[in-house]
């Protein structure tokens, strides 16, 4: 999936938190943005999803060569992001269920194939409100990581996750990855873009 960026601008009332940003992601591309809290590195992300509208410019999207009206960008992404709720009243497999019913996955994969994938497998029956924080982490991640979609967007993914559910994370980039677009928030943690290799720093904006 390809976007486009050209003088884009945001602000809320008064104040702006960016401006004259060009930008072309190359479809199949990975990219990181970088700042500091407060930069603008979310604001952009959503920008990117079609979730929230521009201030100024302009930004267009597509997918092999063919132009995406913004009201459906939806249907092309996946997103993993801090602010997102998930179905606390579901179990973790109703959870799966539901959402890949939404959004197949990738490879034609099984729900069971996809608890063994999760690292959860053990807690399949479990209500996600009875979570660990790091635990409702590891599944946003995997419901946005394993979605057929050509646009994955992850903002700070590595939080609440301990060091063995960051290898995880890096483990399931690696095999699910292949042939995406790409784009991660980061406050410059490494280990949360090390397989980017193109990158837009908002503090310098």
């Amino acid at each position: 999936m390809e976007i486009t960026l050209q003088q884009a601008g945001k602000r809320y009332n008064f104040n702006w938190i960016f401006r004259l940003v060009d930008l072309q992601i190359a479809s199949g591309s990975r990219w990181v943005f970088l700042g500091s809290n407060g930069s603008g590195k979310s604001t952009l992300m959503q920008l990117a999803s079609g979730s929230t509208l521009l201030s100024e410019g302009s930004i267009a999207w597509k997918n092999n060569e063919q132009e995406i009206p913004q009201e459906f960008v939806y249907q092309y992404i996946s997103i993993a992001a801090p602010y997102l709720e998930l179905i606390e009243e579901f179990t973790l497999e109703e959870h799966l269920r539901f959402h890949f019913s939404v959004k197949p996955p990738l490879d034609n994969l099984k729900i069971p194939e996809i608890l063994e994938l999760s690292g959860l497998a053990n807690r399949a029956q479990l209500k996600v409100g009875y979570f660990s924080s790091g635990m409702k982490q590891r599944l946003k991640l995997l419901l946005a990581i394993i979605s057929d979609t050509p646009l994955l967007l992850l903002d700070e993914p590595l939080s609440n996750l301990d060091k063995d559910a960051g290898e995880w994370y890096l483990k399931m980039i690696e095999r699910f990855g292949r042939k995406r677009t790409i784009i991660v928030c980061s406050n410059s943690i490494e280990a949360e873009y090390r397989y980017c290799t193109n990158q837009i720093d908002l503090n310098n904006r």
